[in-house]
């Protein structure tokens, strides 16, 4: 069987969010992706519907998510 070394690999970007959401709060994630989203009444509902539109704001919300994958370790 073949694993992906990806750690994005098989994760929604609804689970993303969330373990980013408990890890770091709403406030850093604002602070960290300056996005309205992330500051004006935050939500994993409205966050998933701008992240699915905006590519550049989910790549970073990715990026932040293996950085904080790799601090775990």
């Amino acid at each position: 069987m073949h694993h992906s070394n990806d750690p994005l690999h098989g994760k929604t970007l609804e689970a993303i969010l969330n373990e980013l959401v408990t890890h770091y709060g709403w406030g850093f994630l604002g602070e960290t992706v300056r996005i309205n989203c992330f500051k004006s009444d935050p939500s994993i509902k409205s966050s998933l519907t701008f992240l699915r539109k905006t590519p550049w704001a989910r790549s970073k919300v990715e990026q932040l998510y293996i950085k904080m994958l790799r601090q775990k370790k």
